[in-house]
């Protein structure tokens, strides 16, 4: 298994890749339907997956298959992400785990004149391979930055870092970003010739991440300002 990147956590993590630009893909990361929206170039599968929160973790265990909603981030070419210390997911990991990690980003309802014809404008990730636990606290120290980075960059200087305890009760995997691809879907409606002369109302309903304002914690005390970074919240 490749290893994980060094991260310098003063610094902040990395997110350079060592890897070709174009991933070849593979018999179970090529895209077979609708192939005109496969992406496999890396900077851009990587920027959907810096800007998603949520992944789900597909694995099988006793028979029986799970898909976990879990925290990712990037660093890297590697895809490190959250595993409950109680989960199945970390049962039986002395040979690593066999993952299928997905990411999806909505960008807009695509309304047609005929119902066949409606879609959605996306943007999807698929990974594959075995992941393995991070062990060393300096690297899970690193993918916790991460993780607190991704969501909300400054965060993790302001609040109070894990200590060792806490480090020793979390669980973090790591997967190596080789066998993975993308599906797109961008642009206009694509309704049948004959449908176009309908009078049905047609087009795009662009959809994007919103943040509210920031509600105080009760506890919190009312002398301090909310940051920048939570009132100027963006993705």
């Amino acid at each position: 298994m490749p290893r994980a990147p060094a991260i310098n956590s003063a610094l902040g993590f990395t997110t350079v890749s060592t890897m070709p630009d174009s991933i070849a893909p593979t018999e179970r990361t090529r895209i077979v339907r609708e192939p005109q929206r496969a992406v496999y170039d890396r900077a851009a599968i990587y920027e959907i997956l810096d800007e998603g929160f949520v992944c789900h973790v597909g694995f099988t265990a006793n028979e029986q298959t799970y898909v976990i909603p879990t925290m990712y981030a990037r660093v890297g070419d590697f895809i490190y992400f959250h595993g409950s210390a109680a989960s199945r997911m970390l049962r039986n990991l002395s040979d690593g785990l066999s993952v299928c990690i997905t990411i999806t980003l909505t960008d807009g309802l695509v309304l047609a004149r005929s119902v066949f014809n409606h879609s959605m404008n996306y943007r999807s990730v698929v990974a594959l391979g075995m992941a393995s636990l991070v062990e060393g606290p300096a690297e899970k120290l690193d993918a916790l930055h991460a993780f607190t980075e991704k969501i909300l960059p400054g965060r993790w200087n302001d609040a109070r870092q894990p200590n060792e305890k806490e480090l020793k009760a979390t669980s973090i995997l790591r997967l190596p970003l080789t066998e993975i691809s993308a599906k797109v879907r961008v642009g206009p409606v694509e309704d049948d010739a004959d449908d176009y002369g309908l009078k049905v109302w047609a087009g795009i309903v662009p959809l994007r991440l919103v943040a509210d304002t920031p509600i105080r914690d009760e506890r919190c005390d009312s002398s301090l300002p909310v940051p920048t970074y939570a009132t100027n919240f963006r993705r």
